[in-house]
């Protein structure tokens, strides 16, 4: 039986720490809701004891190594609630992770698609047992490139917080293509070079959209409808940078209520094959 006070706890997680996410996901019921909870507030504990360890509760070695001895953490609510869920394709969250450690700058757009299969294509993983019945191998798949969708969108959305912890997301490979240099982002420049540079990123989280939204069709009704907001979401953060005439560096882009309630009852009044095309209309 779950702890409803645990599950409580995972919940507030995930709502202080994306809204986005939990407008999409609270509509599952019980107890696929319930798991996306647990599953966020992980994710975000593995995060912050790397990007805020000041304010984290454990390392990331005593995550580690508590996850691993699972059946004997105690000490903090996630335990029995991790417990309460399932375990692999955490320790490739960690693994990714780990890497931000030690991280400064990416050189080659191939270093940035492994970067975000371990963070965030290892997210579409956890999710996929909660969320669909009868999970393929290329349902996973799918569930993967939704996940490195969504972390593009998050180095997009970050290059200026991410720039302040001395983080460059953003591969060399790239800026040279775009004619973008090391001292163009240390002096934070928006100029032609920089929008191209940050539109072929974009284009890429389009089309890694496109293939996460394949399979949707075959997830239950309800999950269907909140992968379908999720990517909404994030893709309309997209739009927003955009509206933000490419300012990434001194201004967060968030997608407003209002847009996330035009996406909402798009979302209701589209079928499932509409919405594998609509989270990327932004290029139409």
């Amino acid at each position: 039986m779950k702890n409803s006070a645990v599950m409580r706890a995972c919940e507030e997680m995930m709502k202080k720490g994306s809204a986005s996410f939990y407008s999409a996901f609270q509509h599952l019921d019980y107890p696929k809701r319930e798991g996306v909870f647990v599953i966020y507030a992980f994710c975000r504990m593995i995060d912050d004891s790397v990007d805020e360890p000041e304010q984290s509760p454990y390392t990331l070695i005593e995550l580690k190594e508590k996850f691993t001895h699972l059946e004997f953490a105690s000490g903090h609510f996630i335990w029995p609630s991790l417990r309460w869920l399932f375990k692999e394709p955490f320790y490739k969250q960690m693994q990714g992770q780990a890497s931000d450690l030690n991280f400064m700058k990416y050189t080659s757009m191939k270093e940035l698609e492994v970067y975000c299969e371990q963070v965030a294509g290892s997210v579409g993983q956890m999710l996929l047992p909660v969320l669909h019945d009868q999970p393929t191998k290329e349902i996973e798949e799918a569930g993967i490139y939704l996940g490195k969708a969504m972390q593009i969108v998050n180095i997009i959305r970050d290059v200026g917080e991410d720039q302040e912890r001395s983080r460059r997301y953003i591969p060399k490979q790239l800026m040279d293509k775009h004619g973008y240099s090391d001292s163009d982002f240390s002096h934070r420049l928006i100029d032609d070079n920089f929008t191209s540079m940050i539109n072929e990123l974009m284009n890429l989280a389009d089309r890694w959209f496109i293939k996460g939204m394949t399979k949707l069709e075959t997830y239950p009704e309800k999950s269907a409808f909140c992968v379908q907001l999720a990517s909404g979401y994030y893709a309309a953060i997209m739009e927003q940078v955009v509206v933000n005439n490419y300012q990434v560096y001194k201004k967060r882009a968030i997608v407003t209520d209002r847009k996330k309630q035009e996406i909402f009852l798009k979302a209701l009044t589209s079928s499932v094959k509409e919405a594998s095309c609509s989270v990327v209309s932004r290029e139409a």
